[in-house]
């Protein structure tokens, strides 16, 4: 299947989802944030790729507002080349306004991950002859304060419903890729990796978060996500 459809599919599956208390706002920018999205995935994801690199769910300042995995906006719009109309989310938090390239906030792991590629391949093109990143979750989630909710802390019942759509959306991109590696950015998104994959043939695992969360990262991710490339036998 197309990485379109099954990001079309996907967005359609997780709209009729409902979710509880403390979350109170469901970010969704498959929808709104479309454009971008796709032009994302008819420039840079089409054919088979040797890597998969899967984070978790979009950031309120990344994808949230670009539709693009890991979207700091100076990387989509400066490095990516990508710019595109976005709309609102229906139900938007007064703290957490969706304004797409206007938004004047950076996304740290955004800036660091695209920086590395950019860094170390130069043209996107160059990087994205043997990489695609990807997210295994399209939806952004928030308290009332406007705090970041992440999936890994829903209730059993709605996190089983949304785990099963992506798991089956992952399935369908890794066999339109056709990766050898499918690689984690952090832990949770390996977890999940594991689960969807039981007969994988290739190899999983992950690379470190560039979270400013992360003590290690804040120490120098791109030299730690390098060395984790090279255990898997990446060279880069």
């Amino acid at each position: 299947m197309d990485p379109a459809a099954v990001a079309e599919k996907l967005s359609r599956t997780v709209r009729a989802l409902h979710f509880s208390p403390p979350i109170t706002h469901v970010y969704n920018p498959l929808e709104y944030a479309w454009a971008p999205h796709r032009l994302y995935l008819q420039r840079y994801g089409q054919g088979a790729r040797e890597i998969l690199l899967v984070g978790m769910n979009p950031g309120p300042f990344g994808m949230a507002q670009t539709g693009v995995p890991f979207g700091d906006v100076s990387m989509v719009r400066d490095w990516l080349r990508i710019e595109a109309p976005v709309n609102r989310p229906e139900l938007e938090h007064p703290k957490r306004p969706v304004t797409g390239f206007q938004c004047s906030r950076g996304e740290v792991s955004g800036q660091r991950l695209w920086g590395w590629a950019r860094d170390r391949f130069g043209a996107p093109e160059k990087f994205f002859r043997k990489f695609f990143v990807i997210n295994y979750c399209p939806l952004c989630f928030m308290e009332s304060s406007g705090r970041n909710f992440t999936p890994d802390k829903l209730p059993a019942l709605e996190r089983t419903s949304l785990l099963d759509a992506c798991d089956k959306a992952l399935r369908d991109l890794a066999a339109y890729y056709s990766p050898q590696w499918i690689l984690g950015v952090g832990d949770f998104a390996e977890r999940r990796i594991r689960a969807a994959f039981p007969g994988f043939t290739g190899v999983i695992g992950r690379i470190p978060h560039p979270s400013p969360a992360s003590p290690a990262a804040n120490r120098g991710w791109s030299t730690a996500a390098e060395a984790a490339l090279r255990a898997f036998g990446i060279r880069v």
